[in-house]
């Protein structure tokens, strides 16, 4: 909708509604892209949303059915064997790498054992760190998006507001019927970023917080887990210096 076209025509025109499609088609074509991208942002970001919600549930049963096999009081050896045939994922991950440390070590000479303890508690905090890395990838996104949303709708309003009063000023014609619809048009660009910002940060908060749980739970089990092979590595070498 060019303002000066209405000035120009010198009659009233009538009442015409004004949907968002509209606004989206009278737009400039600075303005249509900046709203188209971020659109298309708002549409990535709820994909993320979704596709962390249901990874994150899945992560979170997993992690309770192995912590329910885990302190059942079966042996060790055989969940080693059952977990380590399939790929596993959060405290499974951690433990068949711990697992697969011990084992080498068990399987050569006994010197192995000598800082066995240190190497065990390395590939633990290797092991937390990439499950994190899983569990944060592409969040990045979101925060992206938070920040940068709002002010990416700003510009398209912006650049919408010095196209309509570039055109109000070749008209010479200040009527609020000829101002306000280039107006609208243009804050619509800041309503597309506001509506793409707001679920990102929130989403991102929320996802943040479970991804930080989910560390804490995984940083626990390591610290119980490198316990008890500390006390067999103990044994061992009580054995070794009996023998």
């Amino acid at each position: 909708m060019n303002p000066a076209d209405i000035a120009a025509s010198g009659v009233a025109s009538p009442a015409v509604e004004v949907s968002l499609w509209s606004m989206f088609l009278s737009a400039h074509i600075v303005v249509k892209l900046v709203m188209l991208g971020l659109l298309g942002a708002s549409i990535w970001c709820w994909a993320i949303i979704i596709n962390k919600t249901l990874l994150f549930a899945k992560v979170r049963r997993a992690m309770d059915r192995f912590e329910q096999v885990f302190w059942s009081g079966n042996s060790l050896e055989e969940l080693y064997g059952n977990l380590s045939s399939r790929p596993t994922s959060g405290m499974a991950t951690l433990f068949v790498a711990a697992m697969h440390e011990w084992k080498r070590s068990v399987q050569t000479t006994a010197s192995s054992f000598m800082g066995l303890q240190t190497r065990v508690e390395k590939v633990l905090d290797v092991s937390i760190a990439r499950e994190v890395e899983k569990l944060e990838s592409h969040l990045l996104v979101l925060a992206t998006v938070a920040s940068a949303g709002p002010f990416v709708g700003l510009f398209g309003t912006v650049w919408g507001i010095m196209t309509s009063f570039r055109s109000i000023a070749a008209s010479k014609n200040t009527s609020l019927a000829v101002v306000a619809p280039g107006i609208a048009e243009a804050l619509f660009a800041t309503a597309i970023g506001l509506f793409a910002a707001i679920p990102a940060l929130i989403a991102y908060n929320k996802l943040q917080g479970d991804v930080a749980k989910m560390q804490a739970r995984l940083e626990g089990f390591a610290d119980e887990f490198s316990s008890i092979l500390s006390r067999q590595i103990d044994q061992h070498g009580t054995r070794d210096r009996a023998a």
